[in-house]
């Protein structure tokens, strides 16, 4: 005997689903007359919250908003872009870490305005306080299982 699931729980998971997918396609469509992916915005955000030292690939990929099997190699399609720049460590010469540079830094505040402007869009329907009360409950279903 099979437990089926829910129908507020299909409703509440359906709608997580939809949503994730319309900022997704939003935010691609943003970036893409800029050349750069979702991912690709995700990675250099962070490294300009990493400056000036910049982050080891490992560090980059654990702080991504999503999982990227590849880091490598999106790693390597911003360096051919040159918006990131590979450094070996002078300590540990096994260690890369990977910095923003001056045009990814440029980039990103030509951005920065469009993308503010999105996040609003994307809850303009809702209260200062719904929004809060949202993102305290989305907390709570992408937390890590116990």
């Amino acid at each position: 005997m099979g437990s089926a699931t829910p129908a507020h729980t299909k409703a509440a998971v359906l709608g997580i689903i939809r949503a994730a997918d319309v900022l997704r396609r939003r935010g691609a469509a943003l970036f893409e007359p800029y050349g750069i992916t979702l991912q690709q915005f995700n990675v250099l955000r962070i490294l300009r919250g990493a400056r000036p030292d910049g982050l080891c690939t490992l560090t980059i990929a654990s702080r991504m908003i999503e999982q990227a099997p590849g880091i490598t190699r999106l790693i390597d399609r911003l360096e051919a872009k040159q918006l990131v720049v590979r450094v070996r460590s002078s300590e540990d010469r096994r260690q890369v870490w990977c910095r923003i540079t001056p045009t990814g830094l440029r980039l990103l505040a030509r951005l920065d305005a469009p993308v503010a402007a999105l996040d609003r869009q994307a809850v303009a329907g809702l209260a200062r306080a719904d929004q809060m009360r949202l993102a305290e409950l989305l907390q709570l279903v992408h937390r890590e299982p116990r």
